[in-house]
């Protein structure tokens, strides 16, 4: 079996090459901005290319992990967003069509509103921001592709190993308690989210790739636990031992333009994923024994 996986210099995209790599299965991981010597350049805008790249390499899976994930950026540059979010995946998932490969596209939570959690895979999507109709579109485009093998996996927001904690909307909280300079934060303690291990899910699609019976076309996968920022905070901040009143709990929802990009609760339904009887079922780590072991090292 060969793997490519794109957005391979990521906290995701490089979980799922490293997830890869320790099951010794032949993989290939991609990246642009941030590539080195374990990983292939290649633009994935650039249709000629990739192309060729594909043509050349045939490889059985691909894992689409790249994506422009921050929100605030998205805004700034819808049409980069929305050609790297939408466009590229459904070019990917027309060369699954024509070269045979398997499709997994990594889509988001934010592809719902928030307002009537849990989300089923086949809950209605209804993206509150810029960032989630991305890809949301990029989901319709995979899908809608016929004949073509393409699995859409949902996941919420990430943590794990990160070679800068910015690289991570949980790992950057690590910064804000640490800071001890005198700054004061204000942090969201309006809406719930449900941050989930990038190392659990890579080696969850290192079993689902070895599954030997059909996969649905929409799957989710997340943790149950459920944190707003400022928890998260104080957990961090018990974990490590230091003071947090410098960051002070936000309990207001969000007024003005900051309505459409904050869903309160996009919690999704696992129980479809669950079904799969996969070797050690979602392996999710708790959040706070997984910190306390990592900060530890």
């Amino acid at each position: 079996m060969k793997v490519v996986v794109t957005g391979a210099s990521g906290v995701l995209g490089s979980a799922v090459y490293n997830a890869f790599r320790n099951a010794n299965i032949d993989v290939i991981g991609l990246a642009h901005s941030r590539s080195d010597g374990n990983l292939v350049r290649l633009d994935l805008t650039n249709k000629e290319e990739v192309e060729k790249f594909f043509n050349d390499r045939k490889p059985d899976w691909v894992i689409h992990c790249a994506a422009e994930r921050r929100p605030d950026v998205a805004e700034r540059d819808p049409e980069a967003a929305q050609t790297l979010n939408a466009d590229v995946p459904g070019h990917l998932a027309t060369l699954a069509k024509t070269l045979k490969f398997k499709l997994i596209y990594i889509s988001t939570d934010y592809v719902f509103d928030g307002t009537s959690p849990p989300y089923t895979p086949y809950s209605a999507t209804n993206p509150l921001q810029l960032y989630g109709k991305s890809k949301r579109d990029g989901e319709l485009a995979v899908l809608g592709v016929d004949n073509a093998k393409c699995v859409v996996l949902r996941v919420p927001v990430l943590y794990g190993p990160a070679p800068k904690n910015s690289d991570s909307a949980i790992n950057i909280l690590l910064d804000v308690v640490q800071d001890q300079s005198g700054k004061t934060y204000k942090m969201d303690h309006y809406a719930t989210r449900y941050p989930t291990n990038v190392v659990d899910i890579a080696n969850f699609l290192v079993h689902l790739t070895e599954l030997k019976k059909p996969i649905p076309p929409i799957l989710h996968y997340s943790s149950d636990e459920p944190f707003t920022k400022y928890e998260i905070c104080l957990t961090f901040a018990k974990i490590l031992g230091l003071p947090h009143k410098h960051i002070i709990p936000d309990s207001e929802p969000p007024t003005g333009a900051a309505v459409t990009s904050r869903p309160r609760d996009c919690h999704l339904y696992t129980k479809e994923t669950e079904d799969l009887g996969l070797e050690g079922g979602l392996g999710l780590s708790l959040f706070e024994e997984w910190w306390s072991q990592y900060l530890k090292k």
